[in-house]
């Protein structure tokens, strides 16, 4: 009985949701995207393998531990050997970073994909009505927001808005607040700017929890163009039409998981622990509930409903029953996953039943960028787009995760072909690689040897 009241309760909500969708509306509530442009630099500031053994030996705290504790994780971690680190590090002064390190790296990034963005688009910066900045782990005054108007010039009138403390699913949250923005503003055009800044956060000290995200984040950002205009739909790649967020901070542990804060030697850094997994599996199951029936068809709702009436019967994990139970290409033809890390671009493939095809742009996008944080989504769609995956009337899932413990997802139209190289363009034909190995086993697994245990740390680090 209470398997057919939840397939009535499905099957109405669909039938409502249609009709809202068709008559309340939503023609003057549509999120264009014009353009987007994502972050490259120059070869000096690539971290390959020899590059990265300068950096770690440079941290007089470690000892021979840890150097076996980064040598397993980077051999694990699923990233390449042309992730762009910031100049601070490159220069070594990651423990003593200054104010203008900080700015001059936030300025790159930004007037670099803002130059490109303007130019591609051929939209002014006066023509501009909302900006939204999200950048985490760094809140100066003026704002960030502030010294991009400066730069360009914009409009008196402008509505910005300046996000810190977001994490690695902010890009979502900003466009979820231009659309909101949308409502309000008709006609309007606003600039999204995603990026992280690292220089300042490199973590120096040798708690193993905090030197994870050295091994995974790399430089990296993207500036987003959209409209509401539809005069503009023609010209636009995108439509957003589905988005859901979920905030999980009420539980500590999911609050816990990724956290920025100093160690018992003093030395800032940003943790994360072995429960974030777990925390983003439970935050993606209630996202998954309240997103799935707006994306998928009746008949796979229904569907769906069977599966979560009988795995909760049998107290089986909920995500698992997504996977196996569900055919989401009904709703959906691509999947662009945060490139966090190997687990998490594993798991979510795992949860949802996802190929190796599936999977193929985010991991690319993490052996060749690394975890970019925010901005890491964009080069994955990047990736799609410069394979020529994406066809008009296509379906992007974008599922994210970050900091809180939030994920944030959306669902995206693909309005024409698109097939623009973009930052991909030098490297596209490269991959995917034969293999995804690194050299760091074959150049630095010595140090797994026993027999040379003798070894003082100082003849390490000569």
């Amino acid at each position: 009985m209470e398997f057919f009241m939840a397939i009535y309760i499905v099957s109405l909500f669909h039938v409502l949701f249609q009709l809202c969708k068709r008559f309340l509306g939503q023609k003057n509530d549509c999120c264009y995207m014009l353009n987007y442009e994502c972050y490259t630099t120059t070869d000096d500031r690539k971290l390959d393998t020899e590059s990265s053994c300068r950096v770690v030996l440079r941290n007089k705290n470690l000892g021979l531990e840890e150097y076996k504790f980064l040598l397993q994780t980077m051999v694990s971690s699923g990233i390449g050997e042309e992730t762009y680190s910031p100049k601070n590090v490159i220069l070594g002064r990651e423990e003593n970073p200054s104010l203008i390190d900080s700015l001059e790296e936030m300025d790159d990034i930004f007037f670099y994909t803002l130059d490109n963005l303007f130019a591609k688009s051929g939209i002014s910066p006066q023509d501009i009505d909302i900006l939204v900045v999200n950048v985490s782990l760094l809140s100066s005054v003026p704002s960030l927001a502030a010294r991009i108007i400066n730069r360009y010039e914009m409009k008196s009138d402008i509505k910005a808005f300046n996000l810190s403390g977001m994490g690695c699913s902010a890009s979502l949250i900003a466009i979820d607040l231009v659309r909101q923005q949308f409502k309000i503003h008709k006609k309007a055009f606003a600039i999204v700017v995603s990026t992280e800044s690292l220089g300042p956060n490199w973590y120096c000290g040798k708690e193993k929890s905090m030197m994870l995200s050295n091994c995974l984040f790399r430089s990296g950002g993207c500036s987003m163009l959209f409209t509401n205009n539809p005069d503009f739909k023609n010209r636009a790649l995108f439509k957003l039409t589905s988005m859901v967020r979920t905030h999980f901070g009420s539980n500590d542990d999911a609050y816990q998981c990724c956290i920025q804060l100093e160690d018992n030697q003093g030395y800032r850094g940003f943790r994360l622990t072995k429960k974030l997994t777990k925390a983003a599996a439970q935050a993606f199951i209630i996202n998954l509930r309240v997103l799935l029936p707006k994306i998928l068809p009746l008949w796979e709702l229904i569907q769906y409903a069977f599966v979560f009436y009988r795995w909760s019967k049998e107290k089986k994990p909920i995500l698992e029953g997504v996977g196996s139970g569900l055919n989401l290409k009904s709703g959906v033809d691509h999947f662009c996953i945060h490139p966090g890390g190997r687990a998490v671009i594993d798991g979510v493939g795992k949860s949802l039943g996802l190929t190796e095809y599936d999977l193929e742009p985010a991991r690319m996008t993490l052996h060749r960028f690394g975890n970019t944080s925010a901005g890491g989504l964009w080069y994955v769609l990047g990736y799609m787009e410069a394979k020529k995956r994406l066809k008009k009337g296509d379906r992007v899932f974008m599922i994210s995760f970050g900091a809180g413990f939030k994920c944030n997802n959306c669902v995206w139209q693909v309005m024409r072909d698109v097939e623009d190289a973009n930052v991909w363009k030098d490297c596209i034909d490269k991959y995917p690689p034969e293999t995804l190995v690194n050299p760091f086993t074959e150049k630095y697994g010595w140090i797994n040897d026993e027999r040379l245990s003798f070894l003082r740390i100082e003849d390490i680090q000569r």
